[in-house]
């Protein structure tokens, strides 16, 4: 990478061009007194006097990373987040702790206050410079970034942005974290940034070790019953591709485990659920790919003869402070080059197998012929409950879904009664569970496909959490419709589930409003939308949910505007304490 050169006015504007050379497609910002030299260069952006990602104002910094993270999920790409100093920055850290365990890389940058109190241009000059200023404004989320940095002084600006990308694109992927002070933007630029020596991008993936891929071939060709537990390997299309391979070939059956995307096709022969517990306790070969938790093991025994083989490009999860998944083989490589070379080495055993492979082929089509009565039963049964349940839910949102359309889940939504077949078509809640990512990402998601039409499903707590009005206000000012459909049981469902759980007999499985837990009174969500030009609509039986998706769909489809459907559900507390115990 070499030098570039700029007839920029300002470092501020010369950093703006570099990002949309490096790539950046958007910016998307939240403002304040730490950004004069940012908004002048994309007002001279704006008259096509200068290069500069595309501005999306997002009225809060939750918002914002949210909608970096889903639209690097649909299109590869970084992203590139501004906010006003360290009480930006602070908003937004829930956004970075869900990106840092979804291994999203984001450029999340923020002003500075100014350093000077006087004399440099871009000195302090309002009295909030003076209160915003912190000794270590980065120590907030230094354990959240892969890297962090503070400008300071126009001639490193190249080495440094291009360093940021580096390591946030380079394995395992993530976000890092630039802070910019107000004087350092106000600069004039030197005529070249950088030492002509710039790095080339992010380092290169890793590759399998030889040996240690051979050895996870031999133990999944002798077992017997072998089993595979992932997460999120289907994020790359070429690792989804392979991996449907993979299973397919040598009849491997798959649990996709609290998927944060689509790994397996939904009608795939191997595709046998969500949930490890009934596999893992008779296994006796577990790859665990790309998963940090492929099981509780307070909940789900599992076979203490199994051979585990952990892999992906950091197979021990190195950022947990504890994770103590038992490992025969940890091997270190990414996805696409892993299951390259692992079919690679299966090859060799592949006749020696036979009968094997044959014989579970035969077992899981039907133990999938159970699984879909299964489905089937809790459907109907689901059909005619009040409040309505997340099944019937799931299932008529099935019905009016298009293969192409993709779903952005923050919710319970139990993926397993509807139909997923392409890649990049489901997304799911990141690890860190910091709430109120759902309706960001799926406007990142949108802006990132405009030409697909994207769901939204979120919990009614998770949509508070979203930041529903700075949320409903992007979708109309970027002209990014989205069907979004709350499960609102006016409570935690998850602080539920967890209380029952712990104490199935207690005070709080007996009160019908346990401290901490239930909304009430419960607002009125679907008239949020209306403040913004949006559709909202409320659905309180199960019969009305066919037509009120119908009617919600042709506002977005026809109409180009957003819908929220506020579905009122329920929550069975047997149902629940036997999740918790599962």
């Amino acid at each position: 990478m070499g030098q570039s050169t700029t007839n920029a006015e300002s470092v501020g504007e010369a950093y703006l061009s570099l990002l949309a050379d490096r790539g950046i497609d958007y910016l998307f910002g939240n403002s304040g007194t730490d950004f004069p030299s940012i908004i002048e260069a994309l007002a001279k952006a704006g008259g096509d006097k200068t290069k500069a990602p595309i501005p999306v104002t997002v009225p809060h910094e939750n918002l914002a990373v949210a909608m970096a993270h889903g639209y690097y999920a649909v299109t590869g790409r970084p992203q590139a987040v501004m906010f006003h100093v360290n009480v930006g920055t602070a908003n937004g850290i829930t956004g970075v702790l869900n990106a840092a365990r979804d291994n999203v890389p984001i450029l999340f940058t923020a002003g500075r206050t100014p350093i000077n109190e006087s004399g440099a241009r871009g000195a302090r000059s309002v009295f909030i410079h003076w209160g915003q200023e912190m000794f270590d404004q980065a120590g907030m989320l230094r354990e959240a970034v892969k890297w962090d940095y503070e400008l300071r002084n126009a001639g490193q600006l190249e080495s440094v942005v291009d360093r940021a990308l580096s390591l946030a694109m380079t394995e395992p992927r993530g976000p890092v974290y630039l802070s910019l002070p107000r004087e350092v933007l106000a600069e004039e630029p030197e005529p070249k940034n950088g030492t002509g020596a710039g790095q080339g991008g992010a380092a290169t993936a890793p590759a399998p070790d030889p040996e240690a891929i051979s050895r996870a071939a031999e133990i999944l060709a002798d077992a017997e019953n072998p089993v595979i537990v992932t997460a999120s390997v289907g994020r790359d299309p070429v690792a989804f591709a392979k991996f449907s391979e993979l299973a397919e070939r040598f009849a491997l059956p798959v649990v996709s485990y609290r998927p944060r995307c689509l790994c397996l096709a939904s009608d795939h022969p191997m595709h046998v659920g969500f949930e490890p517990a009934p596999f893992v306790k008779d296994a006796d070969a577990i790859l665990v790919l790309d998963c940090d938790v492929p099981w509780i093991p307070s909940l789900h025994p599992v076979n203490p003869k199994a051979k585990v083989i952990l892999m992906g490009a950091d197979p021990l999860f190195s950022s947990y402070p504890i994770r103590s998944f038992p490992a025969d083989l940890a091997i270190t490589a990414a996805s696409p080059l892993a299951l390259l070379a692992l079919i690679k080495a299966m090859e060799g055993h592949e006749n020696a197998a036979k009968g094997r492979i044959a014989a579970r082929r035969e077992k899981i089509a039907n133990l999938r012929g159970i699984q879909g009565e299964q489905l089937a039963a809790a459907r109907a049964a689901s059909a005619e409950s009040s409040p309505m349940s997340a099944p019937w839910l799931a299932h008529c949102l099935d019905q009016v879904k298009g293969a192409d359309d993709i779903v952005v889940s923050e919710a319970q939504l139990p993926i397993a009664h509807m139909s997923f077949t392409k890649h990049g078509t489901y997304y799911g809640t990141p690890p860190a569970g910091g709430l109120g990512w759902g309706l960001g990402a799926a406007l990142g998601v949108k802006l990132g496909a405009p030409d697909r039409t994207v769901i939204s499903v979120v919990g009614d707590g998770s949509y508070m959490f979203g930041g529903p009005t700075p949320a409903h206000y992007v979708s109309a000012s970027m002209g990014l419709p989205l069907l979004t459909v709350i499960l609102n049981n006016s409570m935690w469902g998850s602080v539920r589930k967890a209380t029952l759980g712990l104490y199935p007999d207690g005070a709080a499985a007996k009160s019908n409003r346990a401290p901490l837990t239930y909304f009430d009174p419960v607002p009125e969500y679907h008239k949020v939308v209306e403040a913004s030009g949006g559709y909202g609509e409320k659905v309180e039986t199960p019969g009305d949910l066919p037509a009120a998706l119908d009617r919600a769909l042709a506002v977005v489809k026809g109409e180009g505007r957003q819908a929220v459907l506020n579905v009122i559900t329920s929550y069975a507390d047997s149902q629940a304490l036997a999740d918790a115990r599962r």
